[in-house]
């Protein structure tokens, strides 16, 4: 008997995506509609036009993850969706769209938190390449542009909350110090490519450890940014309304850089160590962050422990890591009913 087949549908922020994914792991196809460009202008995410362009998207998507997989409705075993946290409208669109296909065509219906998605991302493989599953207890890192936070998992679909973002989380803060340096949106990837081009790297910005805790703040590290982005201003003698030379936005996106990251990785570390961990995984779309990979895989190869992290692409938004997850939840027996609603503030687990 083959693995069974998962339709999995995601629209829980600003990705329309749509995959199909075999036995929880193999991606038969995996289509993904951005709406970076439409946001771009505004500097963030408007949630009533992000709605919208799910609805003007995802039949389209959906079409498109048809043609690629070569599957047919006859080969679905269930219909997974996010449900939830998210944008509320974003959410609904994927709901009911997913509840529909469910009806019409007698498949079950399964609810997937995304926060969970972006965790079982680590279990994805492309195409028939055979990876090695992340070894339980493990601990995993989730950094996004809305939630940042540590769990422990010592099985499949069980999660212990270990720590969290007490304010806002790291991706939030990229794209905030990102508009402060005149990088743009979204601000993760603009400040990576203009710390690139460091050549000092001795721009120093503070660290908020909050004592021995696992939790996470970086709300001091945004005034701390304006506060130095002020005085790089003054010193150059730039006034708001004029860019700052590119060598001095280089230093100082190396030097934000450095401390979210520094922060991360000393704190994901130091809990695997705590529990005991036999691996790491890293997701969210924060874990596109080629430093960050870097400084995780460097101390967790330090550690001897296995570290998991998806292909860039993987990390962020889309369906198949909501079709990993589904797929779990569909073999453990949970089915949702045609009631499903968004749970915008949905948490994966709790202290």
């Amino acid at each position: 008997m083959s693995p069974p087949l998962i339709l999995a549908i995601e629209s829980s922020c600003d990705e329309t995506g749509v995959a199909l994914i075999e036995g929880g792991r193999r991606i038969r196809a995996n289509v993904v509609a951005t709406q970076v460009p439409l946001h771009a202008a505004t500097g963030g995410i408007v949630p009533e036009v992000a709605a919208r362009a799910h609805l003007r998207w995802i039949v389209p998507v959906l079409d498109e993850a048809w043609a690629a997989s070569g599957a047919s409705w006859d080969d679905v075993a269930a219909v997974a969706v996010t449900y939830g946290p998210g944008l509320a409208g974003s959410l609904l669109v994927g709901i009911n769209f997913a509840k529909a296909l469910a009806w019409v065509h007698d498949k079950p219906l399964v609810g997937v938190n995304h926060l969970e998605g972006h965790v079982y991302a680590a279990w994805l493989a492309d195409g028939d390449s055979a990876t090695a599953e992340p070894l339980f207890p493990l601990v995993a890192l989730v950094v996004s542009g809305g939630h940042t936070f540590l769990v422990e998992m010592r099985d499949h679909l069980t999660y212990r909350l270990l720590g969290q973002t007490v304010d806002d989380a790291a991706g939030e803060a990229f794209d905030k110090v990102g508009r402060l340096l005149g990088l743009g949106y979204p601000g993760g990837p603009a400040i990576q490519r203009a710390a690139e081009g460091a050549t000092r790297r001795d721009a120093v910005f503070p660290r908020a450890w909050l004592g021995d805790s696992y939790d996470f703040s970086f709300s001091g590290l945004k005034t701390a940014a304006r506060r130095i982005v002020a005085a790089a201003r003054a010193a150059e003698g730039v006034d708001e309304a004029e860019p700052l030379p590119s060598q001095t936005v280089a230093e100082l996106a190396w030097g934000f850089q450095d401390s979210v990251v520094d922060v991360l990785t000393t704190k994901t570390i130091r809990a695997a160590g705590a529990v005991g961990a036999r691996s790491i995984v890293l997701g969210g779309g924060v874990a596109a962050n080629s430093v960050l990979r870097g400084r995780l895989a460097s101390e967790a190869t330090a550690c001897d422990l296995p570290f998991i992290v998806p292909r860039p692409a993987l990390c962020t938004d889309n369906g198949a890591m909501i079709g990993a997850a589904g797929a779990r939840r569909f073999e453990a027996g949970e089915r949702a009913g045609l009631d499903l609603d968004a749970r915008p503030s949905l948490p994966l687990a709790t202290k």
